[in-house]
């Protein structure tokens, strides 16, 4: 078969083809992590912490939005891998061009509607008056990319899907060192403050997506559309929006929980707001190993139910499984250690009240990972079978934890239930993810559902 640097996943060790896959896609998150830590640095030592207060101040509601793109960006790829793993190229290509049909509307549609709201949003989540204008800035310019990121995530989710996770990692490290760069100039030299930041983040992808789209187009073979396969379809199009808006409105209900934590957090001064800030990057970049090994599962289970080989899922899951293990005990043994050497990063050793919160945030969040590590596998592996409406369901466990966490908890515990809102939250998720799991696996063994997707149990 010549598809350039396609690769199935349908055949050969799981545990070895799961590692090698999901390696690169570490490292690209790792990457992407160490570029919002920079980006952190950058801003807290260049322009003050309580500018990383603003940035830190909209994460959630930047999930809620971006998440939601990227979600609906892997789930269309979902369709995707599965005509792979079945060898069906038409469909695979009828896929391909009516999700980049689809992700210029639904972008373009949220970026116009996000950025008339962004004001009133920055409202609602109570962020601090001192920081609200640039929290503002910062939000409002992401808004206005949203385009160029759902395209960038939609392009490295459809060339994973082929079983290629070394080439999305190439264009992500363009896009960091550009991105930096950009972060640089657009700050040191050009003093446009929180706006440069955003400004050089929306750049990068853009220009990384126009990029990724001529690659992919030039080096996949079974990409090279015949002209009858480079037209709309209503039926392949209704698959996509089926499995992609669940996959991403998962990510969104999350989003909510995570918006009413932060927005109790907010409340609770600057010094948590500026903790939270810094924490939530250290959490986030020891989080992507698990996140990878959950993107690797929803490849390696789409080809392989697309190719009738429901007996090689449980297998990937259980060498997943070893490799979360593995992890979150390294993963434990470091992070407790060093967690108030890792906040000295973004902030100065001289505030010792937001080190101190900072700290205990990291380490009660680490404390939980192989909660992490259970949600990611399970929820990426039902997400790969195409039950991503099942999947969803555990964003809303997610969102219910987070919003009783926030209603119950905040005032009496205060900062202390803001760092087990996390951990609470995954536990939820999981009650619910594990026995759906088992349901669907019974399901695809049982050989009623190959090649289907967007299924509604």
């Amino acid at each position: 078969m010549s598809s350039g640097k396609a690769r199935e996943l349908t055949q050969g060790n799981p545990f070895r083809l799961l590692l090698a896959f999901t390696v690169p896609i570490l490292l690209g998150n790792v990457l992407q992590q160490f570029y919002l830590l920079t980006d952190s640095a950058i801003v807290s030592n260049f322009l003050g912490v309580d500018c990383l207060a603003a940035v830190g101040a909209s994460t959630s509601i930047t999930f809620l939005i971006l998440g939601f793109c990227n979600g609906c960006a892997g789930g269309m790829a979902i369709p995707i891998a599965q005509a792979f793993g079945a060898r069906d190229y038409p469909a695979l290509r009828r896929y391909v061009f009516n999700a980049l049909v689809l992700a210029a509307g639904i972008s373009l549609a949220l970026a116009v509607a996000a950025s008339l709201l962004c004001h009133s949003i920055i409202t609602w989540i109570h962020v601090p008056q001192e920081i609200f204008d640039w929290a503002y800035t910062y939000l409002l310019i992401l808004f206005i990319g949203i385009p160029c990121s759902f395209f960038y995530n939609l392009l490295a989710s459809i060339i994973r899907a082929l079983g290629d996770s070394r080439t999305p990692f190439y264009f992500l490290v363009f896009s960091t060192t550009l991105n930096i760069a950009l972060d640089l100039l657009f700050i040191l030299v050009f003093h446009w403050g929180v706006a440069g930041a955003a400004i050089a983040t929306v750049l990068a992808q853009g220009v990384s997506a126009i990029l990724s789209y001529r690659f992919m187009m030039r080096n996949y073979d079974v990409l090279r559309e015949c002209p009858e396969d480079r037209r709309l379809d209503k039926g392949a199009s209704l698959q996509l929006l089926g499995v992609g808006v669940p996959m991403g409105l998962q990510f969104s209900i999350t989003a909510i929980g995570s918006i009413m934590i932060q927005s109790s957090n907010n409340a609770l001064g600057t010094v948590y707001v500026a903790a939270f800030a810094a924490g939530m990057r250290i959490k986030m970049l020891f989080m992507v190993a698990l996140e990878s090994l959950g993107i690797a599962m929803t490849t390696f289970c789409g080809q392989n139910i697309g190719a009738g080989k429901p007996e090689r899922i449980i297998e990937g899951v259980k060498a997943c499984m070893l490799m979360i293990v593995i992890y979150c005990a390294a993963c434990f043994a470091f992070v407790w250690p060093m967690a108030g050497t890792l906040s000295r990063i973004f902030v100065d050793s001289t505030d010792a009240e937001i080190i101190a919160a900072a700290v205990r945030y990291i380490r009660t969040c680490v404390a939980f990972f192989f909660m992490l590590g259970t949600l990611c596998l399970f929820r990426y592996s039902i997400q790969g079978l195409g039950f991503t409406r099942l999947a969803m369901w555990s964003g809303v466990m997610e969102m219910i934890a987070r919003v009783l966490v926030s209603l119950l908890l905040v005032a009496p515990l205060g900062f202390t239930a803001i760092c087990l809102g996390d951990g609470i939250a995954w536990i939820a998720a999981n009650l619910f993810l594990v026995p759906a799991f088992i349901h669907v696996y019974r399901k695809v063994a049982r050989g009623t559902t190959f090649g289907v997707v967007g299924h509604s149990v």
